[in-house]
């Protein structure tokens, strides 16, 4: 028999569902029996599907986030005189936008943008409703509280570019539009418009941990792939009871790059790298616009860059 690789042929163990906890800690048999089994499921997670709890924070969040979705959408079809036909042609690249400058942080009539602040307001309050769905479920169950941070640390980007940042420049106008090319547009603009993002040092720190988080979920994954048929995959076991899977894959990042992380510490590398996307993410937007006014000229002023003349390749000139 070849050599088991789980990486190829994942085992998946079914038997009776486990149906989990209440809040005071007892097990919940008799919930509810609406749970089954999913084999492509179980290629990428747990084969078992549900219970699921969702609670009042859980449905007013799914009601906002549909309301929102229900709102662009009918923004979108209006946009194309409720032609379907159209606006499946033309979904990519329609949008619901943002008021116009001239009505500031004053609300505007709905056709003006007022329907995206609807939109919008539900969208945050949906958004806001789940991170406190997120922290009841840890709190009830005596976890820790760090994915409701993790999740903070994604909603502050989420302020930052909808909320603070428009607020600070006076106007609704610099929220970004629904849809799914506008908002790369938007995108693109901004950069251009405030003298390229890239000599942003905020912006530089996010794709350093961008690129860093990814690289050390890699590893992290790689490692316990590679020694999961010796047991690695079975983490608490092998921090109390060490055997050659947790050894070896010490052993080999020690080889190759001169220590390694403990069980625990490869989490809490990975968990502020990819915190730390977009906290500083979000600090570099706020600055756009309200303290620097163009990146460009910010980086030559301060030795970030240096002020290279513009020259037109002679290869480009018409020659007469």
């Amino acid at each position: 028999m070849a050599e088991y690789q789980n990486i190829f042929t994942q085992v998946q163990v079914k038997g009776p569902p486990e149906l989990g906890i209440d809040e005071r800690g007892v097990l919940t048999a008799e919930r509810t029996d609406a749970t089954r089994n999913n084999t492509l499921v179980g290629r990428l997670g747990n084969a078992q599907l549900g219970p699921i709890h969702l609670g009042m924070f859980g449905v007013v969040s799914i009601y906002l986030f549909a309301v929102w979705f229900m709102i662009v959408g009918f923004g979108m079809l209006q946009s194309v005189d409720y032609n379907f036909a159209e606006f499946f042609q033309r979904l990519f690249w329609l949008s619901l936008d943002p008021p116009l400058e001239e009505h500031g942080l004053s609300f505007p009539p709905l056709n003006e943008g007022g329907l995206y602040m609807i939109a919008s307001m539900c969208l945050l309050l949906s958004v806001l409703s789940w991170w406190v769905r997120s922290y009841l479920r840890a709190h009830e169950l005596g976890m820790g509280k760090h994915i409701c941070w993790a999740f903070a640390a994604a909603i502050w980007l989420f302020l930052c570019l909808g909320l603070f940042r428009p607020l600070a420049m006076g106007s609704w106008s610099e929220m970004v539009p629904y849809g799914i090319f506008p908002h790369l547009d938007w995108t693109n603009y901004f950069s251009l418009n405030y003298g390229n993002l890239f000599y942003n040092p905020f912006h530089a720190l996010c794709i350093a941990f961008l690129y860093g988080s990814a690289l050390l979920f890699a590893m992290h994954g790689a490692t316990i792939l590679a020694v999961s048929r010796l047991g690695g995959d079975r983490e608490l076991e092998q921090i109390y009871d060490r055997g050659t899977a947790s050894e070896r894959a010490a052993l080999f990042w020690r080889w190759t790059m001169g220590f390694n992380a403990s069980m625990e510490g490869i989490h809490r590398w990975a968990w502020w790298f990819a915190v730390l996307v977009p906290i500083t993410g979000g600090i570099g937007i706020i600055l756009t616009g309200t303290v620097v006014d163009d990146w460009r000229y910010w980086a030559i002023e301060h030795g970030f860059a240096t002020e290279v003349p513009y020259s037109v390749p002679e290869s480009s000139l018409i020659k007469e």
